[in-house]
């Protein structure tokens, strides 16, 4: 059977932006993604919580999907300033980004509290950005690895699927540094983490199931780590936030 990974381009806003800033780069993104006759990867937006609401009015009718950043991994309850996937599922979410880096580390989150929030999410039909990836410190130690492995078998939920699950390979000494890993290394990670998948969720969901780096991709270096046969597509961060920039990413593809 063809492997058919459509690619994806993901923009993570972060905590960044305010409703007229959202409004003007979603509408801006909506009509050049409308414009175009045929789509040859899926975009996806994932703003600050309280603006995902104009963001999907925003990028209405054109198939640019939205997401969040987070989830809660209950449902409803005593838990003041979270959000819980049904919630989420109800503001026509798409997609939820778990673990970032970001969070693994300033929130303390653990592969388990991922596992768990990815659980809940799959529950209510969302598609899940299950994010790993190793520090400096880690990958000088010579566990690049060793952690990778670690963080996708125990975050990965066993209902996982090429249709609920993405895998977002980040490395954290890139992200936001301007420091990107080499196409080598690229390739040589995201085939490591399809061979894990191999094990973990069956060759047939494995060859279809999107990999996507989140390592400082720009327009600069877009097209070369997009070409390699493991990428299929990036988590982009601060390049997301220049109408331009991320759309010349989408155009690298």
């Amino acid at each position: 059977m063809a492997i058919t990974r459509l690619p994806l381009i993901a923009g993570n806003w972060k905590m960044n932006g305010v409703k007229k800033h959202a409004n003007k780069l979603a509408g801006s993104l909506a009509k050049r993604f409308r414009n175009q006759k045929k789509q040859k990867f899926e975009m996806l937006i994932c703003p600050p919580a309280p603006l995902i609401g104009p963001v999907v009015e925003a990028v209405r009718g054109t198939g640019i999907a939205v997401g969040s950043q987070d989830c809660h991994f209950e449902n409803a309850g005593a838990y003041t300033g979270e959000m819980s996937a049904e919630l989420l599922k109800s503001m026509e979410c798409k997609y939820v980004i778990l673990g970032h880096s970001e969070r693994r580390t300033l929130n303390k989150e653990t592969d388990a509290v991922i596992l768990n929030k990815a659980t809940t999410a799959h529950k209510v039909g969302l598609r899940t950005i299950i994010c790993i990836g190793e520090t400096l410190k880690q990958r000088e130690a010579g566990r690049t690895k060793s952690v990778n492995r670690k963080q996708l078998i125990n975050s990965l939920p066993h209902q996982a699927t090429a249709k609920n699950t993405v895998i977002a390979y980040e490395p954290v000494w890139a992200i936001g540094t301007g420091k990107v890993a080499s196409p080598d290394q690229a390739q040589d990670m995201h085939q490591m983490i399809r061979a894990e998948l191999y094990k973990l969720v069956g060759p047939a969901e494995a060859d279809e199931m999107r990999i996507v780096y989140g390592g400082s991709m720009n327009p600069i270096n877009a097209r070369e780590l997009l070409a390699l046969p493991d990428v299929d597509g990036g988590l982009i961060g601060g390049a997301s936030l220049i109408v331009k920039d991320f759309w010349s990413i989408g155009q690298a593809v």
